[in-house]
């Protein structure tokens, strides 16, 4: 295969897998070989194994953080740090992209960022939906409720008035607050109902100290 023959099926894709160029009378360890090459030669991004980008200046469409972090590791969501700035829930940039997997955790380091994932019983892997991202991209993602309930399920004792504070939740009306008792409670952990009363107290006075006179 030539490079322009990849360039033809795959330069609008984010991201891509051999299998989508093996039609026809491509044979896959001489695929693999050339795709190595590619690589070496800095036209193509291995971010694990079995997936790649394309490099600048072939590049149609930047792959977003939260796209490459749900393909990197299959069923997985984004939640978290990553989910609450995307929402705008917390002030901070967060340098890596964090996700939740029933699988193993662990951190990926790719030619396109970092990537952490956490692990969670199958039980507790609810609370996502597909979310449009920019350049017609798509990649699942935890509702706002959800992704603080996740971190706060995650960190120890993150329900606590300190830790609250210290994560300097904002815009908190964004908040579904009847969700997030109820999922609060589904997920069967008393710290998360204790935080969840919490953030609902701190929405009070937020919405206090924003009323207009």
């Amino acid at each position: 295969m030539r490079f322009e023959d990849l360039l033809g099926i795959v330069e609008k894709e984010p991201v891509f897998e051999p299998g989508l160029l093996l039609a026809g009378n491509v044979e896959p360890a001489a695929l693999q070989r050339q795709l190595t090459r590619w690589v070496s030669a800095g036209r193509l991004y291995q971010l694990r194994r079995g997936l790649y980008a394309l490099a600048p200046p072939f590049q149609k469409r930047r792959p977003d953080p939260f796209l490459i972090a749900n393909r990197l590791v299959r069923g997985s969501y984004v939640s978290l740090h990553s989910a609450l700035a995307h929402y705008s829930l917390i002030p901070e940039y967060v340098p890596l992209t964090t996700s939740v997997t029933t699988g193993r955790p662990g951190l990926w380091d790719t030619p396109l960022g970092r990537y952490d994932y956490r692990h969670v019983r199958k039980d507790l892997l609810t609370g996502y939906r597909r979310t449009a991202l920019a350049d017609d991209q798509e990649a699942f993602l935890a509702t706002p409720e959800k992704a603080l309930l996740d971190l706060i399920y995650l960190t120890p004792d993150a329900d606590s008035p300190e830790y609250l504070q210290e994560l300097r939740l904002q815009h908190l009306d964004r908040l579904d607050l009847a969700e997030l008792h109820r999922q609060a409670a589904a997920m069967a952990k008393p710290k998360l109902v204790r935080a969840a009363e919490r953030v609902e107290r701190l929405a009070q006075i937020e919405a206090e100290e924003y009323e207009p006179l």
